[in-house]
């Protein structure tokens, strides 16, 4: 016998269940209903939507037509790590036996693709910014240029703090100001001049590209900028191998020295006594000190070249090889907006906003309708 038919609650719960699906049907219904509703009166305001395309098409044809184009200067080079420690490791060793540390230069500071923070760091920036270059054969900071092109100093005129200011190549001399807009220059590189990328993950192919509305600016921008940062690389790559180097160098020119007075004085004790007498021993003393000398000064000599010609090959090996493949030649790559590409944005961008102010307006007056 069944008894959920015959059970009061199960009937209810069947009845709340019926109820739901009945109300499920009837809102979905009255969404149906409603976009319907929304769809009829578009189109009754589809002149005024078609205006207002038309006007966006003409607003963005202007645009298009006033609007200077964006240059892109790119410059691209492949990048080989230096082998860390040069593969010397037992002549490392026996180096260290006396007190000559012939590791690794660089050791892990730029792995993989922290040159490419490097690119963007604030001190790469600046040093790009205040470097010179040569524009319509005048001298001039970079940024100078920049602040030109981009016309801020029309802005500034109302800021007697800025409408004179200039940069000078010490950045440690900056006040405050020079600083925050040093600051100020290098978040808008960031974000829309300068791009720096790995084309494809698996090479060590480096693209730089710099763009801007000025195209002798965004030639010179790449160039510096790519020429400061690779030797920034390579110096900082290089720096302990190359202070080992210079270590090394200056102990064999100084034991050098020893070496040639040693000789010296062995040439002078012989001068001194050229006719020695074999029976008094006493007078070749100091004649065979100073071939002791000579002895030990030439075997920590030889022991030093050993050790400085190691260090020389550390030091190639530790150095980054940086080839640039292709690098920007005028005239530039030209972005324009383009008459078509205007025409059809500033037409959607338009006739949407038209469609959500009319929306709006409706919905405005349905709320003060039912109020």
């Amino acid at each position: 016998m069944n008894t959920t038919d015959n059970n009061p609650e199960n009937a209810h719960i069947g009845n709340s269940y019926r109820r739901e699906d009945v109300d499920d049907e009837i809102s979905l219904k009255e969404l149906i209903l409603k976009l319907q509703e929304w769809w009829r009166y578009l189109m009754g305001k589809w002149k005024v939507i078609l205006l207002a395309g038309i006007i966006g098409g003409l607003l963005g044809l202007g645009y298009s037509l006033i609007k200077k184009p964006i240059y892109t200067a790119e410059t691209t080079f492949v990048l080989e790590e230096g082998e860390s420690g040069g593969g010397l490791g037992q002549y490392a060793g026996l180096a260290s036996m006396v007190g000559i540390d012939l590791g690794g230069g660089g050791g892990g500071i730029f792995k993989g693709d922290n040159i490419l923070e490097l690119y963007k760091s604030r001190r790469m920036i600046q040093k790009t910014l205040l470097a010179k270059d040569t524009f319509n054969g005048k001298q001039q900071q970079l940024i100078e240029r920049y602040i030109d092109f981009n016309k801020m100093r029309e802005s500034w005129e109302d800021k007697p703090e800025l409408v004179n200011i200039h940069f000078t190549d010490n950045p440690k001399n900056f006040s405050r100001i020079q600083d925050s807009l040093i600051n100020k220059f290098t978040k808008d590189i960031n974000d829309n001049i300068l791009e720096v990328t790995k084309p494809d993950k698996k090479l060590s192919i480096i693209s730089v590209k710099v763009k801007s509305k000025d195209e002798l600016f965004s030639k010179s921008f790449a160039d510096n900028i790519v020429a400061k940062v690779n030797a920034f690389y390579v110096s900082t790559k290089t720096k302990k191998s190359l202070e080992n180097l210079t270590v090394l160098q200056n102990q064999a020119d100084s034991v050098k020295a020893v070496l040639n007075a040693s000789i010296g004085g062995v040439a002078a004790a012989v001068d001194a006594n050229p006719n020695l007498n074999p029976a008094f021993q006493r007078l070749r003393v100091g004649s065979q000190r100073k071939q002791v000398d000579v002895q030990a000064s030439a075997a920590v000599y030889q022991e030093i070249i050993k050790n400085l010609e190691l260090a020389k090959i550390n030091f190639r090996n530790d150095k980054p090889l940086i080839q640039v493949i292709d690098e920007p030649r005028l005239p530039l790559k030209k972005e324009p907006l383009g008459k078509a590409k205007g025409i059809v944005l500033g037409g959607v961008i338009l006739g949407f906003l038209m469609i959500a102010f009319l929306s709006l307006k409706k919905t405005y007056n349905q709320i003060l309708s039912e109020t």
